[in-house]
């Protein structure tokens, strides 16, 4: 093989013929990461949630909340969009953890709402400044009849809360550990996933999957972006795309940005499998 052709280069090519820009950050946790356009900022869509979930944890860290507790769903809350608490009855009640289940694992905007009116965007917004993430911010609750901004995140942001959750120093280690089986629970992972094959990731014929995926993906018109832990014999790795400025809206399963994302994907985890756990020789 060419020594100049890199992992940088290829990913590189593979992005020769994308229309868009897609943020990329990579860490293999052995010293190596990889970066494109990581410090520029993108519309958060669903991945705004990671960072309520953790601003959610914090609070409950700090005794301010509990997991237990119970919040009914208001008129108010109701959004369109994804998750499944569209189909239940206004005046519904769920706890505090079990909302903040459907938020991460079917990106459930109604529950999603819910807890923004819990927490409040103020102290959202603090707990993100708290968690080293300078660049990302929760502008309004998920109203798109009345707001077309959500908030805004970079790569580099987002990569962070992942790296720190896979290391148990997102706020403490039991909070990283339960942040972490909620994220494991992900339904919508496309674009880490797409092209991985389905050996790796099948669990019916195994005790456990050989590969494992905590993430949380988000998608509207201006955006589609995933990120997430990819854990492995040979350890794990974080890996973050985040795309802007494709000439597509439509939402389609072939949409160009989540087939070049997965592609990306197919990438790192190609090399980083070849490598035994590393990213580079």
């Amino acid at each position: 093989m060419d020594a100049g052709l890199t992992l940088e280069k290829r990913i590189e090519a593979e992005l020769k013929s994308y229309d868009g820009i897609m943020g990329i950050y990579i860490n293999d946790f052995k010293g190596n990461c990889i970066t494109f356009h990581a410090d520029e900022k993108y519309e958060t869509a669903s991945t705004i949630k990671i960072y309520i979930l953790a601003a959610l944890f914090d609070e409950i860290e700090k005794g301010n909340k509990s997991l237990q507790e119970l919040l009914e769903m208001k008129e108010s809350h109701v959004a369109d969009g994804s998750g499944i608490m569209c189909s239940l009855e206004i005046g519904t009640v769920l706890s505090v953890r079990n909302l903040a289940t459907l938020m991460i694992i079917v990106s459930d905007n109604i529950a999603t709402n819910i807890l923004i009116d819990y927490l409040g965007i103020d102290t959202i917004n603090a707990a993100i400044r708290k968690l080293g993430c300078k660049d990302t911010m929760l502008y309004n609750s998920i109203h798109f009849e009345l707001y077309r901004k959500l908030g805004v995140t970079t790569p580099r942001d987002y990569a962070g809360i992942f790296e720190r959750m896979a290391q148990g120093t997102l706020i403490s280690r039991e909070v990283s550990s339960q942040m972490l089986a909620i994220c494991k629970q992900q339904h919508y992972n496309a674009m880490l996933t797409k092209f991985i094959p389905p050996y790796f990731t099948d669990a019916d014929n195994y005790d456990e999957q050989i590969i494992s995926f905590a993430s949380k993906s988000g998608s509207m018109n201006a955006c589609r972006n995933d990120g997430g832990i990819v854990t492995t014999p040979y350890g794990s790795y974080v890996i973050v795309l985040l795309n802007k400025e494709f000439s597509d809206a439509m939402y389609y399963p072939e949409h160009p940005a989540t087939v070049f994302g997965a592609r990306i994907s197919k990438l790192i985890f190609d090399q980083y499998m070849a490598l035994e756990g590393k990213l580079k020789l």
